[in-house]
């Protein structure tokens, strides 16, 4: 997460906002704000920002200026930490209710570069892959799906350690002191995952059958109604309210799952699931491990490293989802993504 000071902070909102800003443009935007610097600390504030790729450079000399980087909508900086530090009552929600305009950029939301940077990460998977054998595979499957469980669970508010979440899924033994609902949430997981690893042809192309599939393995005996729901929901942390009506909900389903299957880097369609499932909230509840796994379920079919989102902190995690829901910002739910996809090709499936 990148985090600028409050003059950066401002020219950057300046360039965001006017486009094809000049040095000097900036500089008497700052007085007016009485801010009154050199030019030469200027440019070292607009030389940072162009190290961290918020804004680009065009032109030369007199004919320089400035804009914001921006190769998809969804993907503008935002100031994760200045945003969360008002509560949900008084952050400037621009959504506040769900955005059907946000399917035209579900697309493009990674670069050639990154594309490439990520075959050849996952290609290191592949190639260590090769090199165990089925018995060790199959401990490292079983390792990843304790650790996914385990994290899914504790964002959603399970208290299980890793610890007993390892007996319970290992030796089907409880944890004492816990709710029993705990405990089946964490078998769901389990279940839902050795679904998606022992199924991988039903994955290669999205429908609503996989989508309720998971969800089903994920609420099963935990009193959640199973199906699309037919009520509004209400989502803790935010203002956001999503679809209300059964209808909506199908429809979204169907723009999502054809953005989906319209993309070609595993990857992206595994990021797509996560933030919209989410976002559209189909079901009663289950929602976020729903597309946990259903994404999980992708890569695993497409022969990418699946994320146990281990090492993740799940406030960070909640953070990134609400950006979405309020914004349509999904700068931070990306990061957070590929940091969690590295992490798994380089602690899983090594020899």
């Amino acid at each position: 997460m990148i985090n600028l000071n409050f003059r950066q902070q401002l020219i950057f909102d300046f360039i965001r906002k006017n486009q094809n800003a000049q040095n000097k443009d900036i500089k008497e935007y700052l007085a007016k704000n009485k801010i009154n610097i050199s030019r030469f600390s200027i440019t070292r504030d607009l030389d940072f920002l162009l190290e961290k790729k918020i804004i680009q450079k065009n032109g030369q000399g007199r004919n320089t200026f400035y804009s914001e980087n921006l190769t998809n909508n969804l993907l503008g900086y935002f100031n994760v930490e200045e945003y969360f530090k008002k509560e949900s009552d008084d952050r400037e929600i621009k959504y506040k209710n769900f955005n059907f305009n946000v399917f035209k950029n579900l697309k493009n939301l990674f670069t050639s570069e990154e594309i490439n940077n990520f075959k050849n990460i996952n290609k290191k998977y592949q190639d260590q892959l090769k090199t165990l054998s089925p018995t060790i595979i199959q401990k490292e499957i079983e390792r990843l799906i304790i650790e996914l469980s385990w994290k899914s669970s504790q964002i959603e508010g399970n208290t299980y350690s890793l610890i007993d979440t390892e007996i319970l899924l290992k030796n089907n033994q409880e944890a004492s002191g816990h709710k029993k609902e705990e405990a089946i949430m964490l078998l769901n997981h389990k279940n839902a995952l050795n679904y998606a690893f022992s199924n991988k042809e039903e994955f290669k192309k999205l429908n609503f059958k996989n989508i309720e599939n998971i969800h089903s393995l994920i609420v099963n005996d935990l009193n959640i109604k199973k199906g699309l729901r037919k009520n509004l929901v209400g989502i803790i942390g935010t203002n956001y309210r999503p679809i209300d009506n059964q209808h909506q909900i199908i429809e979204a389903l169907e723009k999502m799952i054809n953005c989906v299957n319209e993309s070609d880097f595993p990857l992206e369609k595994a990021l797509i699931i996560n933030l919209m499932i989410a976002y559209i909230q189909p079901f009663e509840d289950g929602n976020k491990r729903t597309s946990r796994i259903l994404s999980n379920a992708i890569l695993i079919t497409n022969n990418y490293c699946p994320l146990s989102f281990r090492s993740i902190d799940e406030k960070e995690y909640k953070k990134a989802i609400i950006l979405f829901y309020e914004q349509n910002n999904a700068s931070y739910f990306k990061e957070l993504f590929l940091e969690q996809f590295e992490f798994g090709v380089n602690h899983y499936f090594q020899k």
